[in-house]
């Protein structure tokens, strides 16, 4: 569900870094407070670390904040545009609206709803719903104490796009020097070439493991240098219970295929890299969980060999993931000569999600457009870095 649109706004716009997340800088409150926030199309509320502990240094402090207004289990923000989180929220002893998130990561959070004025680029927003939380866990440590919060980005009533009223939005990332660009409102620039679009699949009765307020897109095939893995169509489609949908996250780094589509691909590349790469065998060695493929590759290697580009094809639209896009390298992992680099595509089913994610690193020099009106995701190959600084000049 789309928050009603007022007139069309100007594009707003923002920088951001990535490092394993792509993290933007805002502020909140009155007076206004330096936040630092994952930018998430796979989650829906936004929400800031509150209470300071050693693992989460950076909080915002609601008590520093005269516009911030804690929302109440009565409210029917709280009982009604929470439906589609995972978890229902409660209420608390203050009679407060309490709410438990948690992530497929593992990572989660709870504290209270609040409303708060979020400032970005030449826009102020108040009463922007978000939760103000003082505890949780986390998968990522490091990551975490680096960043006040998340930004959810979803198609649920509750996420940050949909209360701004922004029609759409787009970023786009940069390879290179771990910068990017957000934007909300239109992107109609002399330089970018059109976009190719996908729909989006929504389906109107609810299934146990279908998440209807993501960014789903239809994957219809994959390629590795133009040879179609031999798989049914089936394969990429939705079950009858919703597993199976494929959706495009930026709070995921890599991306992940169910099974049968993984192993396929697995075997396909390492039989077109065969004398290439060298495979790194070690059957306990598997990258964050989910990522079983990996090869040496020299220390004194000045580059990467030619490889096979890696096509996802989806309705209407195909992402190719080429180059050093399709090998990370392991930090600080070094075996011999030999440093070793893993595989950017991994296993659904290790990492026990039931559905194809497509993470931000294949997103990288790809301007994403996610058209909340038009019901459509878009994309165009675009050098990012040189996009960052035309719009920094304007054009």
């Amino acid at each position: 569900m789309i928050a009603s649109r007022s007139a069309p706004k100007p594009p707003n716009k923002l920088s951001f870094n990535h490092n394993v997340s792509l993290t933007v800088s805002l502020t909140v409150g009155s007076p206004p407070q330096q936040v630092t926030m994952v930018l998430d199309t796979g989650s829906e509320l936004s929400w800031l670390h509150c209470r300071k502990t050693p693992g989460t240094p950076y909080v915002f402090d609601p008590i520093k904040s005269s516009s911030y207004t804690p929302i109440p289990c009565s409210s029917p923000t709280c009982r009604v545009r929470t439906r589609d989180f995972t978890l229902p929220v409660s209420c608390d002893p203050k009679k407060l609206c309490h709410a438990t998130l948690s992530y497929a990561d593992l990572t989660s959070v709870e504290g209270n709803l609040a409303a708060e004025t979020f400032r970005f680029g030449n826009s102020a927003v108040p009463r922007t719903v978000f939760g103000c939380m003082d505890s949780g866990s986390s998968s990522n440590p490091g990551e975490d104490s680096r960043t006040t919060g998340l930004i959810g980005m979803n198609r649920g009533s509750l996420s940050f796009v949909s209360q701004m009223g922004f029609p759409k939005f787009s970023y786009c990332i940069s390879g290179r020097d771990s910068t990017g660009i957000l934007l909300f409102g239109d992107a109609n620039f002399p330089w970018l070439k059109p976009l190719s679009y996908t729909p989006l699949v929504k389906i109107s009765t609810p299934l146990p493991y279908f998440d209807r307020v993501a960014y789903t897109v239809q994957l219809e095939g994959i390629k590795v240098s133009g040879a179609v893995l031999p798989l049914p169509k089936s394969v990429y489609v939705p079950d009858h219970t919703g597993a199976g949908q494929t959706m495009v996250d930026s709070g995921t780094q890599f991306t992940f295929l169910l099974g049968p589509a993984y192993t396929a691909l697995k075997s396909e590349f390492v039989k077109q890299t065969k004398g290439v790469l060298r495979v790194y065998e070690d059957p306990n060695f598997v990258f964050q969980g989910a990522m079983d493929l990996c090869y040496r590759v020299g220390l004194n290697r000045p580059g990467l060999p030619m490889l096979p580009t890696v096509s996802l094809v989806f309705r209407g639209a195909e992402m190719s993931v080429s180059a050093e896009k399709l090998l990370y390298k392991v930090p600080g992992m070094v075996k011999g000569s030999d440093q070793i680099y893993c595989f950017t595509f991994g296993n659904s089913d290790l990492l026990g999600v039931e559905a194809y994610v497509i993470g931000h690193h294949h997103q990288q020099n790809v301007w994403m457009e996610f058209d909340l009106v038009g019901s459509r995701v878009g994309l165009a190959e675009v050098r990012c870095d040189l996009a960052g600084q035309r719009l920094g000049m304007g054009l």
